[in-house]
């Protein structure tokens, strides 16, 4: 059937016609020219915030290497029948490049900072020590360590720091707004600022992006700036604390080596019950032994999980926070051998000792268990001090509930040589 040419034209058909199209069409083309704009901006400033971080990672420095025991067999090995592994010096000599550090530190940037940095890494320009450590990036780190390392916060943050006011009577927007920003300077806002008693700061760290690891609003709330709508008093009010955190230090920060004249910003990390805190006894060892002969030691741990072990030579040392699994602390031990030049007074601390080697066996637990350490002799005649003592991850003596438990170590004496004397003491 013809159509009449006469047929009257549709209304809705007209209404997108002439100038409307053209206004529509502008319309459209404004607003996705302003997403992109956005985007290239966002973009922009994500790839300015990762040149930062990648330039940090291009100053990361291999430490110089540190005196090892002298008796010591080199390199990881195992006993037991190959079910205990040994790192001699708390792996002091497992040593890296500079290369390598900067690979990893490289690799940590590119999968926490920028839009590939997931919870905490939006702006943090400053990779953690702990980048540096292992090979593959933590897939916690991009929050909790974008405060940790002092760039968690940006601009916010410092205005959470110096303005202890803001912090305390803008608790719930410094949370929100400074906590999840959390980004390029990181100095001070998301926990800080939640313990100003409104929520926000520790509600922003937990979300992801540094607050857990010290920004400014807590320190700002805490000392006394303006806390508007803080209510608890921060721990050990009143005693004269002389410091609680590295920001009024003015040492620099600890790198995970074995390196003095620093300041740890780690925190101590979890602490289990009282009757689940880690314990050790040296069971068995020689009263004497002859010179350059072998001879082992038995050690004894109960609520120790044997399974966390960071190389200090690799830069793991005073890295990692306590950790418990199912309320018992996750570390190794200790076993170190030392010749005294008196029983009358305290040794020296500096020179190396003879033996020292760090358990690793994945074994362990609320029961308690013994470990046979091979001591592969002591050289020279007098009187040794051989010691054993529980490490967390980060190689500390693990915490004790109350201030009168005693801590998880031991200590003999062995006689080397003819001498009289000696034994357990």
């Amino acid at each position: 059937m013809r159509r009449s040419k006469y047929r009257r034209a549709s209304r809705s058909n007209n209404w997108f016609s002439g100038k409307r199209r053209i206004i529509a069409v502008a319309a459209t083309l404004v607003a996705f020219g302003g997403i992109v704009t956005v985007t290239q901006v966002s973009n922009a400033s994500t790839d300015r915030t990762q040149r930062k971080a990648l330039a940090a990672c291009d100053k990361v420095q291999a430490p110089n290497r540190t005196n090892l025991s002298t008796e010591t067999r080199r390199g990881t090995y195992s006993t037991n029948g190959g079910k205990v592994t040994q790192h001699p010096d708390d792996g002091a000599g497992d040593t890296v490049s500079t290369q390598t550090l900067r690979t990893r530190c490289r690799n940590w940037v590119m999968n926490n900072v920028g839009n590939n940095g997931g919870n905490g890494g939006g702006n943090q320009t400053t990779p953690p020590t702990e980048a540096a450590t292992q090979p593959a990036a933590d897939p916690s780190a991009g929050g909790e360590q974008g405060g940790d390392q002092g760039a968690g916060n940006g601009d916010n943050g410092q205005g959470n720091g110096e303005e202890g006011a803001g912090n305390g009577d803008n608790g719930q927007g410094n949370g929100g707004d400074n906590g999840q920003g959390n980004g390029e300077e990181g100095n001070n806002g998301g926990e800080q600022g939640g313990d100003q008693g409104n929520n926000g700061g520790n509600q922003g760290g937990d979300q992801g992006n540094g607050g857990d690891q010290g920004n400014g609003g807590e320190q700002g709330g805490d000392q006394g700036n303006g806390n508007g709508g803080q209510t608890t008093p921060p721990p050990g009010a009143g005693l004269g604390v002389l410091t609680n955190s590295c920001e009024t230090s003015n040492l620099t920060p600890h790198n995970g080596f074995q390196e003095g004249s620093r300041c740890v910003s780690t925190e101590f990390g979890e602490v289990g019950e009282a009757n689940a805190n880690p314990s050790l006894l040296i069971t068995n060892a020689p009263q004497r032994v002859a010179p350059n002969t072998p001879f082992t030691i038995t050690v004894s741990t109960r609520n120790l999980i044997r399974d966390r072990f960071l190389a200090a030579g690799q830069g793991g040392y005073y890295v990692e926070s306590s950790v418990l699994a199912n309320g018992l602390v996750r570390g190794h031990f200790h076993t170190a051998c030392r010749m005294l030049a008196s029983t009358n007074e305290a040794p020296a601390p500096d020179p190396v000792p003879a033996f020292f080697v760090a358990t690793e066996d994945s074994r362990g637990g609320a029961q308690p268990d013994s470990v046979q350490i091979q001591v592969p002799g002591l050289p020279n005649a007098g009187t040794a001090q051989c010691a054993s003592w529980a490490g967390d991850g980060s190689h500390r003596i693990p915490m004790m509930v109350r201030a009168n438990q005693t801590p998880a170590f031991d200590v003999v004496r062995i006689q080397v040589g003819n001498r009289r004397g000696g034994g357990r003491g």
